[in-house]
């Protein structure tokens, strides 16, 4: 369980493709603080520790996390967001975040709003996925609020110090993110589906 708040950023340093699995090595400063097994969300994706070397430590994703995120888009160099599991009993500053992502979306827009930034993307409905204004989104693992929402569309508002702190820096036109849908919306759909 996660919250959405960047802990940390970390740069991709090797990218092993191992079978159908990638082997992930990140660079981070809160390395020294992991263990083995430990997990940690990595644009959204939890990923599971598999060994730790000075600085670096290594993850594995499967062909199915590959399939649904943009993990298979990473380059040596890159830089990635991370978080940390909760600890029980810690605030829950964003929401509720599982690391589990649902898609990924397109960047179609980034707007400078004089002195915050506006993002937009795109996202394919055919998974029923939906966002509503003021609602909560997680993009590549940042809890965040829509402020626009469209049928396969939304935008969000960036703030200076997540600006800074997060991979949104490197973002642009075209860049493809992961997207988690918030849990309650979704059972919410399913329920309605259901019910129809």
């Amino acid at each position: 369980m996660f919250t959405g708040i960047i802990e940390s950023l970390g740069t991709i340093t090797k990218l092993e493709k191992d079978k159908e699995n990638l082997h992930i090595s990140v660079k981070s400063n809160i390395t020294h603080e992991l263990k083995i097994d430990q997990s940690i969300a990595h644009n959204g994706v939890c990923l599971t520790v598999i060994d730790i070397n000075d600085d670096v430590y290594t993850v594995t994703a499967i062909q199915e996390t590959l399939d649904k995120t943009n993990l298979d888009t990473l380059k040596t160099g890159e830089i990635v967001n991370l978080e940390r599991a909760m600890k029980l009993g810690d605030r829950l500053d964003g929401h509720i975040v599982q690391g589990h992502v649902d898609q990924t979306a397109i960047c179609t827009a980034i707007e400078n709003a004089n002195g915050s930034w506006v993002f937009s993307f795109e996202y394919d409905t055919s998974l029923n996925n939906i966002t509503i204004e003021k609602g909560s989104i997680t993009v590549n693992g940042t809890s965040l609020t829509v402020v626009n929402s469209g049928t396969n569309t939304f935008s969000v508002a960036i703030i200076p110090y997540t600006y800074e702190n997060t991979n949104f820096k490197t973002f642009k036109k075209g860049t493809i993110v992961n997207l988690e849908f918030d849990v309650v919306g979704k059972y919410v759909a399913r329920l309605m589906k259901n019910y129809k």
